[in-house]
């Protein structure tokens, strides 16, 4: 990979902005947005001595996306607690524009989730070279037991608030999300308290009923975790998790949006029902993801993954994905109405505005950080930069 210089600017490109789409030049500077510039003339480059140009070829330029669920990639998790495989999974998910992401983990033994806390602490403290670290999604093990999905039930607990109080002492800032059932013992107590401090709450793998879901949204529960899966659908006379969700706009959506997980028609449903910015893309990718075929791991339970769709090999359930972030935006723009901005803040401003993020990432914006993905007119990555740092150049 080239060396990328510490100012630099990119020209002849479609720079995707919140609300609509310039053709211009964006400059570069100590790794953060300097200028945006609607002007392609080759004065407005040649102003700028001494820094390097990169040539957009009239593609699109993009906020880097952000992945809040995400488990592994190219034959890594972050279960493995390693940072060699967290080298590994941000390094893959960076080459298909994603610029951060929180480490999700699994359903596990309490000593196997602190082992993946550690270790992610430890890795925000030395350089990350390729997408960052943001914190960590606790996906489980306070889930219900009706909808496991390919999480292994013998782990699944009612909420531990002690556990909770004890990992955000030991580390704290770390924890940004947590996955659970909120119908569960001990759950609108453990939610309230995370909300207090600033942690997001998600319902998922759950069997909680409408009024369930309202409680927890009073109770501070900010999100769902892939919409449609893995919870209680919806039926008129009891509206469900699902309905709770799609009705309150409280609670923002996360979205698998592979074709698999969730119908093009139930996602056209899902985009008519809630606001735009309450919509939230994910990936949910395993580490089979930029991987053939074959037979994997998640969990420590066995999948099976064929023409990109991962199942456990016992149950047969969906496990996880093999989707990437750019994956995502080529499918909302081909199944919806949605135009490239409104598709660029699902996968990026949405997450950095339930993270708070947002004052310094998620959209193209001057003094912001560069975190940025440029992509050609055929929706293929090209090069992601991280803070203005190159981290992925195509060939």
């Amino acid at each position: 990979m080239a060396k990328q210089s510490a100012d630099w600017l990119i020209r002849n490109v479609n720079i995707v902005l919140e609300n609509e789409v310039i053709t211009g030049n964006v400059s570069i500077k100590n790794g953060k947005i300097a200028d945006i510039l609607p002007d392609t003339s080759t004065e407005a480059v040649s102003a700028l001595n001494g820094v390097q140009v990169i040539d957009g070829r009239g593609g699109y330029l993009l906020p880097g996306f952000i992945d809040v669920h995400v488990h592994g990639g190219y034959g890594a998790d972050f279960m493995d607690a390693s940072s060699e495989s967290f080298h590994t999974i941000t390094k893959y998910h960076a080459s298909q524009g994603t610029t951060g992401m929180l480490a999700t983990t699994m359903t596990a033994a309490k000593t196997d989730i602190e082992a993946v806390l550690h270790a992610v602490d430890a890795y925000q403290r030395n350089e990350m070279p390729y997408a960052a670290l943001y914190g960590v999604h606790l996906e489980g093990p306070f889930i219900s037991e009706k909808w496991p999905g390919a999480q292994n039930p013998v782990f699944i607990k009612d909420p531990q608030l002690k556990w909770m109080k004890q990992w955000v002492e030991q580390w704290p800032g770390l924890i940004r999300q947590l996955t659970l059932a909120p119908e569960k013992d001990g759950a609108l107590e453990t939610i309230a308290w995370l909300a207090e401090q600033g942690i997001n709450t998600a319902c998922g793998h759950t069997d909680a009923l409408y009024d369930e879901v309202i409680a927890a949204a009073d109770a501070g529960l900010s999100q769902a975790v892939h919409t449609y899966n893995a919870m209680r659908g919806l039926h008129h006379r009891e509206p469900g998790t699902l309905g709770a969700v799609l009705t309150d706009n409280r609670i923002a959506t996360e979205l698998i949006a592979d074709g698999v997980h969730v119908h093009p028609g139930a996602v056209r449903l899902l985009v008519a029902a809630k606001p735009e910015d309450k919509i939230i893309l994910i990936t949910d990718a395993m580490s089979a993801a930029g991987m053939p075929d074959g037979e994997y791991s998640l969990g420590g339970l066995a999948v099976v993954v064929k023409n990109n769709e991962a199942r456990l090999l016992e149950g047969n359930a969906l496990a996880g994905s093999c989707l990437t972030m750019i994956g995502a935006v080529r499918f909302m723009l081909e199944h919806t109405d949605l135009t490239i901005a409104q598709v660029s803040r699902l996968a990026s401003s949405n997450a950095a505005k339930q993270l708070g993020l947002f004052d310094r990432t998620g959209s193209i914006s001057t003094g912001k950080q560069a975190d940025l993905v440029w992509i050609d007119a055929q929706l293929n990555v090209q090069q992601t930069w991280v803070q203005g740092r190159s981290v992925f150049e195509a060939l």
